[in-house]
This record gives structure tokens, sequence and C-alpha cells, in this order.
């Protein structure tokens, strides 16, 4: 899988740009604030239909234009394929297309273009909250399963109408009324989320404690441990075990939920845990430990895209290297000399390997062909 050609036109700072992508590794480089991110911004935006950054759309048009319009040329399945986004200014939805085909809805982008994340924020994101997790977990199954995007999206309606109904109920009791079937389709969809978790993080720990035991010489073995609702006592259940359990869980917290007026029972309240050598990284791991396990698992998110759709996902590395000590940028460099890479630098004197290089300046692309 790879990207061919990229054109942007009124996206974020680009006010018009078309560049031709090296099948390898891509270093863009450029200093802070000239466009950089944005560039990998717009290929993750073709990817899943949504920004890593931000979740309004109106930010992601130029300042002063009506609409912004990207796409994309790439190869995927053995064959070409194109992708096009065009969101408007104003409360007009946006356009999506696949292949010049309009679609309904980003519900068909997983599979045509596959990404990997890796930006500074995932470094932390094991010392962070449960809601950077939960995203990590997301965004990857949103693109290896249609289903689970499609599950996802139920599931976060319902919980948006569950949450008005506990907020306004007191001033408009009519609205408990319909509450029992929205508990009981939540109950459904989040045994749906709750199996696909649990076999994306089984498989993760799995191949993130190969990498994990590659950088550290296998001194401190890697886990990730799945934390879902009290009542759930095997996540690998059959589903409707699940619903059976959650739906008790629900029953257990009724009232707390009415008193509260928030929504406390279900999978979105779900989180993982990762362990070196049984001990909490978020509690006990140093600044070191927590940036090789973020690493580690990034690079394992990556080699399940592979052996899942047979291709190497797009890799999008976003300023990664100079959060890192020589010692980890050596690891992740090593690791990425397969498939196509989109990498942004300040300081690129450690990248040799390069295919190509493209500076940025001011939203403007200029091709450095000494480096093609």
């Amino acid at each position: 899988m790879r990207i061919d050609a990229l054109q942007l036109y009124d996206f974020r700072n680009y006010e018009s740009a078309d560049v031709q992508l090296h099948p390898g590794v891509n270093l863009i480089v450029g200093e802070n604030a000239q466009g950089k991110t944005n560039l990998l911004e717009s290929v993750f935006y073709l990817s899943t239909g949504r920004s890593f950054r931000t979740a309004r759309g109106q930010e992601l048009i130029r300042f002063g234009a009506e609409f912004a319009d990207l796409g994309c040329r790439l190869q995927s399945g053995g064959r070409e394929q194109s992708l096009r986004a065009v969101l408007f200014s104003g409360r007009r939805p946006r356009q999506l297309y696949i292949g010049g085909v309009k679609q309904r809805s980003a519900a068909n982008l997983p599979g045509v273009l596959t990404t990997v994340l890796f930006c500074p924020d995932d470094l932390l994101i094991l010392k962070s909250g449960a809601a950077g997790r939960r995203k990590l977990i997301d965004t990857a199954l949103c693109q290896l399963r249609p289903g689970y995007a499609q599950a996802l999206g139920e599931y976060q309606k319902l919980l948006d109408s569950k949450a008005r109904i506990l907020k306004d109920y007191h001033d408009r009791p009519s609205l408990l009324g319909p509450l029992p079937e929205f508990n009981l389709r939540m109950a459904q969809v989040g045994a749906i989320l709750i199996s696909y978790r649990a076999r994306y993080l089984r498989g993760l720990s799995q191949q993130a404690q190969l990498y994990h035991e590659e950088f550290s010489g296998g001194r401190e073995a890697l886990t990730l441990d799945y934390q879902t609702v009290s009542t759930v006592t095997d996540p690998f259940a059959e589903k409707t075990v699940l619903f059976e359990q959650l739906a008790e869980h629900q029953k257990q917290h009724a009232r707390a939920e009415m008193e509260s007026g928030q929504c406390l029972s279900g999978p979105h309240k779900d989180d993982f845990e990762v362990k070196l050598g049984g001990l909490s990284i978020k509690s006990f791991g140093s600044q070191g430990q927590t940036r090789t396990a973020a690493i580690s698992l990034k690079l394992a998110e990556r080699e399940l895209f592979r052996r899942d759709t047979g291709e190497e996902p797009v890799l999008l590395l976003d300023d990664v290297l100079s959060e890192l000590d020589a010692k980890r940028q050596d690891f992740v460099l090593n690791q990425i000399k397969t498939g196509q890479v989109l990498i942004t630098c300040c300081e690129p004197e450690r990248l040799t390997d390069v295919g190509k290089k493209i500076l940025i300046e001011h939203g403007q692309i200029r091709e450095d062909a000494a480096c093609i």
C-alpha cells in the first residue's frame, strides 16, 4: 500500500499543493509552524475520515476560504485507487469520494488507505487518562474492522441520547419513557465492542511484547490488561453472555445514574493497563520505560495491520524522533525500512536512508531533487 500523489486545496495553511510521494521514506522538513503536521493530518483524514487534532471540520479549512479539497492517488489491494474529501464552511455536510464515487458516510473508507500514526502525544498515552488509550484502540479497530466502526458509531449516538435524558429528565419526566430501550440496545452494541477490543488487545499485547523484548534485551516482560465493566468476567465470552453481564451492570448502577445525571455503565469507560514485570507503567514506570513501551505498542499496531491486510500500512511519524534519545531513535529507524513512511522532522541529520526529501515553508512544498 502506498500513496503516489497528494493534492491539497485550501486545507489548513495550504492554498494549493501537489506532491508526488516516494514508495519508501518521505522526509518532511521545515521550521516549526510551517505545515509539516498539516500534511500528515491530510493523509490521516483521507484514511479515516477524521482529524487526529480536532473534531471540528471547520478548523481544517484555510482561513478565508469557503471549502477545503483534499485527495490522493494510491496503490491499494493491487490496484490504483483514489480518495477525495471536500469540507465546507458553515453547516453544509462534507463530501467523501472513493474512486470518484460519492460515499454516503465514512463507513466505506476502512481498508482503502490504512495508516498508522505515531505522534508525540502517543509517548504520553500510557501515563494519561483512559480516553487516550480508548482512542488508540478505536482508531486502529475502525480501520481494521468496518463492523467495529459501525458499532462504535451507533453506541456513541445511544450514549449521547441517554446522557441528554439523564441530564434533563428532572424538568421533562416524559424523557424517561424510552430509557429502557436505550439501555437494552447499549448492552447489545456494547457486547460487540468488548468482543472486538478484547481480541485486538490480545494480539497487540503479544506483538508489543516481542518488540519490547528486542529493545530491552528481555529484561522486563510487557503485558496489556484489558479493563472493562466489573460484571464482565471474561471479555472473550460469547456476545450473548457479555450482553447479559452488561445488562446486570446497568441494573446495579441505575440509581446512581439517575442521581448523578451521568452514564456510569458501559464500555465507554473501558481502559487497558500496560505492565512491565507485573508492575503498572502508569504508577511505577520511568520516562524511558514509558516511551519504550509506547514505541513497542505503535510498532505492534503496524505489524497487526500488515498481517491482517497483507500490506504494509502507511506509517505517519509526526516529529517523534525529536522526543527520543539516540538509542530509541535508532530502534524506531531500524523498524521502518519497509513500506511507505511519511516522517516530519526539524533536524534530519540522523536520517540517511531517505527516498525523498520534501521541504515545507509557509504552506509551500518544495521537493529537494538532490535527495530523491
